[in-house]
């Protein structure tokens, strides 16, 4: 089975069977703060193609950085709990079943921050698709707390942090397969259960 197969089969399913908690936590989205249940941003995808990425919401609908970093007072009640247990990430399943998203791939970036990777690296983590899972993600899982040791995190996340997943996410898209796939898929789902 190819990846992309693969990619369709499970987001559609994946889709089917969690319809109820989508509603769920859609529910509880609404209640909790005023602003729309999924929050939208502009992504750069496969071959440096900008789509549209869908998350459920998990900050107050108010302007403010676009990196989040430790206690982040935007943050919702109903949003804290989404993100503690990685469930604000659901609704990229309809990325991934629509095509602009994998289940596993480089984590999409902002178009300022893609505006900052090195030519040949950018060409390497742009010729796979962006994916809701994957090894920089699971390495940097605890990444807002980091930042929110930094001094200035802005700066901390273009000038160490990003280059380190970056340089991850190359690795991974040189060697990936569905084998490496499945194999991160059932980590990144040990790391939310150990949650």
């Amino acid at each position: 089975m190819s990846k992309r197969l693969f990619d369709i089969a499970a987001s559609a399913v994946g889709l089917l069977l969690l319809a109820p908690l989508l509603l769920l936590a859609a529910a509880w989205i609404k209640l909790d703060s005023p602003g729309p249940v999924l929050f939208r941003q502009t992504r750069v995808g496969r071959f440096g193609v900008p789509f549209t990425i869908h998350k459920f919401r998990t900050m107050r609908a108010e302007p403010g950085s676009a990196i989040t970093v430790g206690a982040d007072p935007r943050i919702t009640r109903a949003g804290q709990w989404l993100r503690d247990t990685k469930l604000d990430e659901l609704p990229q399943l309809w990325d991934v079943l629509r095509g602009t998203m994998s289940l596993v791939g480089p984590r999409p970036e902002l178009p300022r921050y893609v505006e900052l990777y090195p030519a040949d690296l950018r060409e390497r983590v742009l010729s796979v698709r962006p994916g809701i899972t994957d090894p920089a993600s699971l390495a940097f899982r605890h990444e807002a707390d980091l930042l929110a040791k930094a001094a200035d995190p802005e700066r901390e996340y273009r000038e160490v942090v990003l280059p380190a997943k970056l340089g991850i996410s190359a690795d991974y898209a040189v060697r990936a397969n569905l084998a490496t796939d499945l194999r991160l898929i059932v980590a990144t789902l040990a790391r939310v259960l150990h949650r």
